[in-house]
């Protein structure tokens, strides 16, 4: 029997045991450090209903998948993985007939399922960290599920973390058990600096200043938990001279270099860490540990339905993660580079993947699944926005057919096991000189880039070259050797044997993976481009790509306003037609050119959105001039048509009668006439082309014009623009306001008993009562109730401030000031 060391989390083996013996499902809860990872699979192995199958363990990362499958492998007395303890990742594989227990890396468990659907010889799935809630695992759980309930009800699932929700876990899988494991973790002391960093980018100076102080503070070895490779980096550089060994730890190093920062030291430590090390790893020797409260993650751009890494603040629940690193082994120190008011205000849990990443990978998988989302058990389903732009796109990549089934190409990119756009680069290979280039592009654009900096060229031939041994510029050896072994795994997958020589277009492989990044030069401005997306995209003008008319672009910075390209091949217009000759659209027509403020007539050849050939049509159709221009001013939102107050009165008073009588009127309102521009506007612009030409049209009459010539009559007689007052005066009527409004001195109303009615009393109307210096005292909808109660009170206040002025007791009996000579009423 296998003798197990004395970890925590041994007390709730029993419980685990009995669970799974009785039910297929169940959720572990253990605190870090508890010997989850190791443990529960090697116990798990000698139930009865593993006797016959595998158990596969489940680890977000590959570091903690190597680590795990290490030591185990170790704590049965076996040099490596390969034996009884088996390891799979993207780039490593040490598996054998002897194997039952193969610890895995999710993306690899979505492939499995997908050539293998039964997961045939396997007895039970792991998912370990599954707090983490990766897409990967997200998916693979809701796949594993749809397989327990459709095929396989014997299979056998457990959900493992430290700070998982363990009620939500079991409500998804089926209402099963909790186990929980209270561990024996060592006290750890929590220190919060004062003041938080007012800028990321201040993170490596705080970071090493904080280190240096915790190590003269207390014992044992530093954990630093820094968002990426940029601030391990300057970390390192500002702690030269401190008495320890600074070691880095992500998940891009190469393995004898994670191992080194894994294992024992002769001196004490300081290990410069991103948040793989939050879970799963155990790093010897560790007691304080240094938070800078910041990870990169994945965060979906709305604006362009690409994701990008972004770099934002972790979550109580992951802090509180990281500080128990320093409780492993003996009493430790967390130290917190943010304030306490900082840390109440963080989110209580990470924001689950699946929420804020781009979605085209998830979206291909569920396709060749054969099922939509709603049929399946996520703890939160993917967002529906993100889905539709994942379909779009992967419609666009010739993975899914119009009716969102997936073809037979799709069904080749699901295999190759690669996110959709560098599957869909691969298959477009034809030759095998072609499939070693495009291995070679999908590795490279996989991989970290060999070549730091914001200012790096774009050329990914530049980058090529440096992954064939060639060129001379400095790049990331460590980058380069991961790139090679990726490109090794991408050749064997299309297939390939021996070691061919990689040829071909670039341009054109990368094409078919990011058709809506195909890049068209803008003007004359060299390093300004247009992708076929839609948005904007920039190089440097002294990049050697600048001046191309037409790029494949491959991986894009999106800060700012526009896009910056980071890699990027040529691309010929006869690579782009041999590859899209279906997208390319030849026109004549009119179009608004916004720098001119004119419509002009233009012949061209379009890809999509990109215009890849224009020259001026000499003699242009005027009805096409004057529907673009309509067309343009509908665009603008109708600012740029004479808005005179006779128009917005005319619009207003169609608008009253609209309301009174229905749709015997038409609607005039803006929505609606941007929408109808070509109908009513176009035909008033014949001759014209330009905006500034749009000043001489009278507005008024063209609104007016919509009408029959009885409805028009029938307006002016229910509507006036002015209706009658006493004394041969007129007021006009203000249509424009919630209510229909006439201004009128009081003077000027005396003798009236009542406010005229409007289209038969259908319309109403109110009376602003001014006073003879013209401001309002009164606003009333009923005249004659005004002069019996409100006329009183400002007859008080009006006769003491203009004494010149009649202020009669009864106005509606009142003769009415006549109007001066000379001058008209109103």
């Amino acid at each position: 029997m296998l003798t197990l060391p004395d970890l925590p989390v041994q007390e709730a083996l029993p419980a685990l045991t009995e669970a799974l013996r009785d039910g297929p499902n169940a959720v572990l809860v253990a605190p870090p450090g508890a010997g989850k990872t190791t443990l529960v699979p090697l116990v798990l192995r000698e139930e009865a209903w593993a006797a016959d199958g595998r158990i596969l363990v489940l680890e977000p990362r590959r570091v903690a998948a190597r680590a795990a499958a290490r030591r185990m492998a170790d704590l049965l007395g076996e040099d490596a993985p390969g034996g009884t303890i088996g390891l799979a990742t993207r780039l490593d594989r040490a598996v054998s007939a002897a194997t039952r227990v193969e610890v895995v890396t999710e993306g690899l468990l979505v492939r499995r399922l997908q050539s293998d659907p039964g997961l045939d010889g396997v007895a039970a799935v792991l998912f370990d960290e599954a707090h983490e809630r990766n897409l990967d695992t997200d998916l693979a759980l809701a796949l594993c599920l749809d397989l327990q309930r459709a095929l396989r009800p014997e299979l056998r699932l457990l959900a493992m973390s430290a700070t998982i929700d363990g009620a939500a876990f079991a409500r998804l899988l089926g209402d099963c058990p909790v186990v929980e494991s209270l561990g024996r973790a060592h006290p750890v002391a929590v220190e919060h600096r004062p003041r938080d960093l007012a800028d990321p980018r201040d993170l490596p100076e705080a970071m090493a200043g904080a280190i240096r102080a915790a190590l003269a503070a207390h014992p044992g070895d530093v954990l630093a938990f820094l968002p990426g490779w940029g601030e391990i980096r300057r970390t390192s550089e500002r702690l030269s001279g401190v008495d320890a060994e600074v070691l880095p730890l992500h998940g891009e190093m190469p393995p004898a270099e994670q191992d080194r920062a894994l294992g024992p030291s002769a001196r004490r430590k300081v290990v410069l860490a991103t948040s793989i090390a939050e879970t799963s790893l155990t790093v010897p020797g560790v007691r304080i540990v240094v938070d800078g409260g910041f990870r990169r993650t994945p965060r979906l751009d709305p604006a362009t339905g690409l994701s990008r890494l972004a770099t934002v603040r972790i979550s109580r629940a992951a802090a509180e993660q990281r500080a128990g690193r320093a409780g492993r082994t003996a009493p430790g120190v967390a130290v917190r580079l943010w304030s306490p008011a900082l840390h109440r205000g963080l989110a209580l849990q990470d924001r689950p993947e699946i929420l804020e990443a781009e979605l085209s990978g998830l979206a291909l998988d569920l396709a060749a699944w054969g099922t939509e989302p709603a049929a399946l058990s996520f703890l939160d389903p993917p967002p529906a926005g993100a889905m539709a732009a994942a379909r779009a796109l992967l419609r666009d990549l010739d993975a899914l057919d119009a009716a969102g089934a997936i073809t037979s190409t799709g069904r080749r990119m699901a295999r190759l096991g690669a996110h959709p756009r560098l599957a869909r680069t691969m298959l477009a290979a034809e030759t095998e000189g072609e499939r070693a280039l495009a291995a070679d592009l999908a590795a490279l654009l996989e991989e970290r880039d060999p070549i730091r900096g914001r200012e790096a060229p774009s050329s990914i031939a530049l980058r090529l070259d440096l992954l064939r041994g060639q060129g001379h510029a400095e790049a990331d050896r460590g980058a380069l050797h991961r790139i090679g072994r990726a490109a090794a795994l991408h050749r064997r997958r299309l297939g390939l044997r021996g070691n061919p020589e990689p040829e071909g277009d670039a341009g054109a492989l990368l094409a078919a993976g990011f058709p809506d990044r195909i890049a068209a030069k803008r003007g004359v401005m060299d390093g300004a481009f247009r992708l076929a997306g839609g948005m904007g995209a920039r190089l440097p003008a002294t990049d050697p790509l600048a001046k191309s008319p037409l790029l494949a672009v491959a991986d894009l910075d999106l800060r700012g306003t526009d896009a910056r390209i980071r890699m990027a091949a040529p691309l010929t217009r006869a690579a782009l037609e041999a590859r899209f000759p279906e997208r390319f659209v030849r026109e004549e027509g009119a179009a608004f050119d916004a720098r001119a403020g004119a419509v002009l007539a233009r012949r061209r050849l379009r890809f999509g959105p990109l215009v890849l050939e224009e020259e001026p049509i000499a003699a242009a159709d005027p009805a096409a001039l004057a529907s673009a221009l309509a067309a343009a001013v509908a665009e603008r939102g109708l600012r740029d048509l004479p808005w005179k107050d006779a128009a917005r009165q005319a619009q207003a008073r169609v608008g009253w009668m609209r309301r009174a009588e229905g749709d015997a009127w038409p609607d005039l309102s803006d929505t609606v006439l941007i929408a109808t521009a070509p109908e009513w506007l176009a035909p008033h612009l014949h001759g014209r082309t330009r905006l500034a030409e749009l000043a001489g049209l009278d507005l008024t009459a063209i609104l007016l014009g919509t009408l029959e010539w009885d409805a028009r009559r029938r307006l002016d007689a229910a509507l006036p623009a002015r209706v009658p007052l006493p004394a041969g005066r007129s007021a006009a009527v203000d249509y424009a306001r919630d209510v229909p409004t006439l201004e009128a001195r009081a003077q000027h109303l005396y003798g009236m008993a009542a406010l005229p009615p409007l289209a038969g009393g259908r319309v109403p109307l109110q009376a602003a009562v001014l006073s003879p210096a013209g401001r309002p005292v009164a606003v009333t909808g009923d005249l004659a109730g005004f002069w019996r109660g409100g006329w009183a009170e400002v007859r008080k206040e009006m006769r003491g401030r203009y004494p010149k002025h009649p202020w009669p007791d009864d106005p509606a009996t009142a003769a009415a000031e006549p109007p001066r000579p000379g001058r008209n009423g109103g």
